[in-house]
């Protein structure tokens, strides 16, 4: 009996439990419908009186928003194609079957369009085209390219841009704040922030036949991931510090460490690719090695730092300079030298020609001797890239001013005589003035060199016939 009753309260008061329930719920939703419609008004509405923090401050050393600004116009993506370059047209234009692609960054460092990036970014590419931060698109000049420092040069046809000033890598110390702009897996201006964790790092990634390859870096923790190669490292001044090279990683992508060139080696190769098409390296002409704990114990040496001298090449500039097997050199000019990247990184600053000092320890005693370096031919000054008038079977000459300005062009060449070869079969006369090659502006018979230097496949060129008519004529190069 008595379980009965309980069973019958139990069902009561549930069923009172829903009813109330029930009408809980509908009047919370009755009185949840929102009054407004707009979120936006309703929240000028509630900050009306609400006065914000005016007084935003970072702290000094830190204000990267500056920074960010002003440097990301003057970094740029880099494209690039590869393939046979074999050409058609379509009723609109001439176009390249380019079945490959491939993506870097690039640093504007000149008003007038030369930029820096890396040379693995434009290795072998058939076509370059730079993307700027606002998305304008030029077709970029290979001006030379260097593997054994890992940077190129590029040109492209405009005026008046935002480039970064160069800054000095010798003064930049460990633990300063510095920020990498890139273009990672094609995503534009992208900015990381990030220390320096060490400088004069060689990690082994670059690989020369005559062993001349430099890697000096600045190692950062900056996040750098594919797409940034070529991008640029700069301090809180926006100053240019470093071209971004490397990170390091088991998988491809960012673990932690990145690595750039130091722009005391990058201005001094963008110059020799701007005056000779080519790097132009100084070197001692010595075999070295890192001094440590262990070689100075082993060869009683009186110091742990420095570098080890094993070899000296017969009528090198060291031998001229009497260093000898033996020999721990510790100064370049007036940097300390600690390692062997150091030494590779300041001597590679300096032309063929050039004497630098060079402070040795033999026998523990400190010596000073004056180095003409040499290059790797033994040449004691720069070798400029010969010109060549005659390309397969053509004669080209440059285009005196006021021709140039009644075709409205800047710059071009006219083919003066033609033998049997490849411009002639593939329809060019005599008097024809090449004006494009690839949508790139040729500015006179070097530029046409420099341009033809790195051409594979197909090339379309864009000119004039000697009647004034334009034409576009394709060459299988």
């Amino acid at each position: 009996m008595k379980r009965s009753i309980l069973l019958v309260l139990l069902v009561i008061s549930a069923a009172g439990g829903g009813v109330i329930g029930s009408l809980f719920t509908l009047r919370y939703l009755r009185d949840g419908v929102s009054s407004y419609a707009s979120i936006d008004d309703r929240q000028k509405l509630l900050l009306a009186n609400y006065e914000p923090d005016t007084t935003y401050n970072v702290p000094e050393g830190l204000n990267f928003l500056e920074t960010a600004r002003a440097v990301i116009p003057s970094v740029v993506h880099i494209r690039t194609s590869y393939g046979s370059g074999e050409f058609s047209m379509n009723p609109l234009q001439f176009y390249f079957d380019r079945p490959a692609r491939s993506s870097g960054s690039g640093v504007i460092v000149s008003d007038d369009g030369y930029v820096v990036t890396n040379h693995h970014v434009i290795a072998e590419a058939t076509n370059i085209e730079v993307v700027m931060s606002n998305n304008q698109r030029y077709f970029a000049k290979l001006v030379g390219s260097d593997a054994t420092t890992d940077l190129a040069l590029l040109k492209i046809q405009a005026h008046d841009l935002p480039f970064i000033k160069y800054g000095d890598s010798d003064r930049v110390s460990p633990g300063e704040w510095v920020l990498a702009i890139g273009n990672p897996f094609d995503l534009n201006s992208t900015v990381t922030a990030g220390i320096v964790s060490a400088k004069a790092r060689n990690i082994g990634i670059l690989r020369d036949r005559n062993n001349l390859q430099v890697e000096s870096f600045i190692q950062t923790d900056a996040a750098v991931n594919p797409g940034n190669s070529g991008g640029a490292l700069v301090n809180l001044k926006g100053e240019l510090i470093g071209i971004n090279t490397a990170i390091a990683t088991n998988n491809g992508m960012y673990q932690g460490y990145s690595f750039a060139i130091p722009v005391s080696l990058v201005r001094k190769v963008a110059d020799d690719l701007l005056e000779f098409g080519q790097v132009q390296r100084g070197l001692l002409g010595i075999e070295i090695r890192d001094v440590d704990a262990r070689v100075a114990e082993q060869l009683d040496l009186k110091t742990s730092q420095g570098v080890l001298v094993q070899r000296v090449h017969a009528s090198s500039a060291a031998e001229e300079a009497g260093i000898l097997p033996g020999d721990v050199i510790i100064g370049i000019e007036q940097h300390r030298v600690n390692s062997v990247s150091e030494l590779q990184e300041y001597v590679a600053r300096h032309r063929p020609g050039k004497e630098i000092k060079v402070t040795y320890l033999r026998n523990g005693e400190e010596r000073v001797t004056r180095s003409r370096l040499r290059s790797f031919t033994g040449a004691a000054e720069a070798q400029p890239r010969a010109i060549n008038y005659i390309i397969e079977g053509a004669t080209f000459e440059d285009l005196p001013i006021d021709e140039l300005n009644e075709l409205g062009i800047e710059g071009g060449v006219r083919i003066t005589d033609l033998s049997p070869g490849k411009w002639k079969d593939a329809g060019f006369d005599e008097g024809f003035t090449i004006a494009y090659i690839d949508k790139i502006a040729v500015e006179n018979v070097a530029d046409l060199n420099r341009i033809l230097e790195f051409k594979r496949g197909g090339i379309l060129v864009e000119g004039f016939f000697s009647d004034g008519r334009k034409g576009t004529i394709g060459v299988d190069w």
